[in-house]
């Protein structure tokens, strides 16, 4: 799950590299195919396709633009200077996934977008301190909870993280939303993806685009999305998708 959790973060990193003004959506998915490719691993989210949309997921990454908040499919749309965007990648290698998410600005950042993508990162740290043998899921969604409402940003519901290992969504639900103490308790050797979504508005729901993927904000505010593979371990959790 390392090795997976690299060629995403090598991913992630080419995209980010990329994005400029100008550059149209797809070509950033181009990008991310190749760097995958190279790696000798697959794309964990072409051709996917849960029970919940009618059809199959079409490109490599999700790419999602200011009030998309996740699942975001990249088209021939033009970045524009200023766009908050949120890159979604996972890869599959050796049987084993990877997942993780980052969001920027294309160019400069205006102050808003810059603390909303601050607090979103800070939630997935907060959020990946209590993955520890012995406590449990509610420890991990209350500290992204918490960090949200603290900010005065609103959580989609039913938007969340999820197991990993030899799928790329595995049991348990890993929810932005809940109580300290409570839930599923978390054992050594566990594998989760955390990933915090937080936006501008006060309204924590959505709505998903005729194409049947993008989540949208359901009052137009502008969203961010971190996310990271986590191992449970003895010694603490272990970030499995940096470079």
């Amino acid at each position: 799950m390392r090795e997976a959790g690299r060629v995403v973060a090598r991913t992630l990193h080419a995209v980010r590299e990329a994005a400029e003004p100008g550059i149209p959506l797809a070509e950033l998915d181009a990008i991310a195919a190749r760097c995958i490719k190279e790696a000798g691993a697959r794309s964990s989210f072409l051709h996917y396709h849960p029970n919940w949309s009618p059809t199959p997921y079409p490109a490599t990454i999700c790419v999602s633009v200011n009030e998309a908040v996740v699942h975001g499919i990249p088209t021939g749309r033009v970045l524009q200077e200023g766009d908050v965007v949120s890159v979604d990648c996972g890869a599959e290698l050796g049987g084993y996934h990877g997942d993780a998410a980052i969001t920027f600005a294309v160019g400069a950042a205006d102050k808003e977008a810059q603390r909303l993508m601050d607090v979103t990162r800070t939630a997935l740290e907060r959020a990946i301190e209590q993955a520890r043998p012995g406590g449990r899921m509610g420890d991990i969604s209350y500290a992204v909870m918490r960090t949200a409402r603290d900010a005065g940003y609103g959580v989609l519901q039913g938007c969340g993280g999820h197991g990993i290992g030899t799928r790329m969504h595995e049991e348990p639900d890993v929810p932005n939303t809940g109580r300290p103490g409570r839930g599923l308790k978390l054992r050594e050797g566990l594998t989760i993806a955390i990933e915090p979504m937080f936006h501008e508005g006060g309204r924590d729901d959505a709505e998903v685009l005729p194409d049947g993927w993008t989540i949208v904000t359901a009052d137009g505010s502008r969203a961010a999305h971190f996310e990271h593979t986590v191992a449970i371990t003895a010694d603490g959790p272990v970030v499995l998708t940096l470079p």
